[in-house]
């Protein structure tokens, strides 16, 4: 399952969504988030949905390959989903010993795991279809007024990208340290939780081991480049908005605007 970890690698592709700018896929992603807390009846979640599938058919990347890097997050889901299956008001469904399942907390239950599930992949879009270099520039550009209060974005935005770049590394050398394991007889999948969370313990040790060393031959070769933050730095290629661009704006403010004034007349 861990091999199957997609979130924050870059897909390569050739699609209008790849080729828009990444600070107008941030200003998408931001929106969208924002948007879908305003979410709270069915036509606005059908409204949010095709807006969602449009967004990802538009990305060309495929909808398993994203589903397949929900695998990371689906406890995190379970358990938001679980704490509000018990928290809420009207009719009684279902009494577990002192706990009760209302028609209140089951329709909280959808609302909140759509909402998650559409937030994760709405914001994988975002690092499936950007570049991580163009990404860490689209962050630094978009909260470069943070400057003014003396926040260093120039390197906030380089620990983004060097992290992001890292994600693929991590996951190959993860699949070579489990493949390792495998062929030394290690397991898996097998018995209950406990046990194989222990059995991950020979996995994630030389794992940490190789990231301190990379980390560590990393923050020397930076430091014999007289690399001291991106601060001032000039770009191979520079950010620039297109007419696509522009477009994406206009259609996120529209949007928005859709989801606002509904949300206020209803």
């Amino acid at each position: 399952m861990i091999r199957d970890i997609t979130i924050g690698q870059y897909y390569n592709g050739e699609s209008l969504i790849h080729r828009l700018d990444a600070r107008s896929k941030l200003f998408i992603t931001l929106v969208y988030a924002i948007t879908l807390f305003f979410c709270n009846d069915l036509y606005m979640l059908i409204f949010a949905t095709i807006f969602l599938a449009i967004y990802i058919g538009l990305s060309k990347v495929p909808l398993s390959y994203m589903v397949r890097g929900l695998k990371v997050v689906w406890i995190f889901i379970a358990f938001t989903a679980l704490f509000s299956l018990f928290n809420g008001s009207g009719e009684v469904l279902l009494t577990i010993w002192k706990l009760h399942i209302t028609t209140g907390s089951l329709y909280t239950t959808i609302r909140v795991t759509v909402r998650l599930i559409y937030l994760i992949l709405g914001s994988a879009v975002m690092t499936y279809t950007t570049m991580p270099m163009s990404l860490a520039a689209g962050l630094e550009s978009a909260l470069g007024f943070l400057k003014v209060f003396r926040i260093p974005v120039a390197e906030l935005a380089m620990i983004l990208t060097i992290a992001l770049r890292f994600i693929p590394v991590f996951m190959e050398e993860l699949d070579k340290i489990m493949k390792a394991q495998l062929s030394r007889g290690a397991d898996f999948e097998s018995g209950n939780i406990f046990k194989r969370i222990k059995s991950y313990i020979p996995v994630l040790i030389p794992l940490f081991v190789s990231a301190i060393r990379r980390a560590t031959d990393l923050a020397e070769a930076m430091d014999a480049r007289c690399f001291y933050g991106g601060e001032g730095r000039s770009r191979m290629n520079p950010l620039r908005y297109e007419r696509a661009d522009y477009f994406a704006y206009a259609i996120m403010i529209i949007y928005a605007g859709v989801i606002v004034l509904y949300r206020f007349w209803n």
